[in-house]
């Protein structure tokens, strides 16, 4: 690719994406192709108060930076997979999925609101206000701790806890990959100094299809695009987002619906957790196989047939 061919990468504009681009854009540079951010602002970042539920459909992210590589504004975007609807236009594919990093998700508490019984793997006190605007998370908890308070919390992560240094909630639940990519670049400072982190198991507190990954997406008429950015594929980590997003895509799912998916690989074996919550009640499947791309079909069905029974 010729020094001169810039290319030009689409972002939201939050601390944590431009972080996450920035980490493509680098890798990218050092692979000769050059880039430049492009900030674009999407619904979600327009709503800063309500539910995900209440902004409007699956995709509120993403929608007008996917536009904007339609229109041909922008040459590729960098997307937080678990922020992707399982069906975008027909022009874009993904043309790579970086290495993962940790899917978990974090319980960050203060420490007068932690139990004195520590070997609790959700050491809250009872009545805890916990605070997340993620359907997924709050069934999760209710589903574990009935007792606690389930309040809503937006914004990006930074502010998010300081809503909890000030004491508007006891914990707060955030995803592991988000608060160790802003760590690294230091965007956190020390404000988690004072306030005890907890990874949450996810084969137990099972996180969003995808979580922890990035999708690099771009035109599939793109060759010169495609070509550069395939050098930042992970094959291991696309085998395991594709069979959560299969699962997602078979519960129909988006932030309005409380789901979770969790593949992990261990010795040419793949292991697929797939939570669901329906009607109040929360149901978990779990399937085994040499190929991840039928797990995601095999946990459904088990999931339908919990439901239905």
């Amino acid at each position: 690719m010729s020094a001169r061919s810039t290319l030009r990468l689409g972002t939201r504009g939050s601390d944590l994406a431009r972080t996450q681009s920035g980490t493509v854009a680098a890798a990218l540079e050092r692979l000769g192709a050059p880039c430049e951010l492009t900030i674009i602002k999407t619904a979600g970042d327009q709503n800063t108060t309500g539910s995900f539920a209440s902004i409007g459909p699956q995709g509120v992210f993403v929608r007008e930076i996917e536009q904007a590589l339609v229109e041909r504004r922008i040459d590729f975007a960098v997307h937080s997979f678990k922020d992707l609807p399982t069906k975008s236009p027909a022009e874009l594919t993904i043309a790579a999925v970086p290495a993962r990093v940790d899917p978990a998700d974090l319980l960050l508490v203060r420490r007068e609101a932690l139990a004195s019984d520590t070997g609790d793997w959700l050491p809250l006190k009872q009545g805890a206000r916990v605070g997340t605007a993620s359907a997924r998370r709050g069934a999760w908890l209710k589903h574990f701790r009935p007792d606690l308070a389930i309040e809503p919390l937006r914004g990006n992560v930074p502010t998010r806890v300081l809503r909890l240094e000030e004491g508007r909630f006891d914990a707060i639940l955030l995803a592991a990959a988000g608060v160790e990519r802003l760590q690294a670049e230091q965007r956190l400072g020390s404000a988690l100094s004072n306030i005890a982190v907890l990874r949450l198991d996810p084969l137990r507190f099972v996180p969003a299809p995808a979580q922890g990954a990035l999708a690099v997406q771009c035109r599939r008429d793109d060759a010169r695009v495609l070509e550069a950015l395939a050098k930042l594929d992970h094959a291991q980590s696309r085998a395991a987002v594709t069979a959560e997003r299969d699962a997602l895509a078979r519960a129909e799912g988006g932030c309005d619906v409380a789901f979770g998916a969790y593949c992990v690989s261990a010795g040419g074996k793949h292991e697929l957790v797939a939570m669901l919550e329906r009607g109040g009640a929360v149901y978990t499947a779990r399937v085994t196989g040499t190929d991840a791309a039928t797990l995601g079909a095999a946990a459904w069905a088990k999931l339908s047939a919990a439901v239905q029974s």
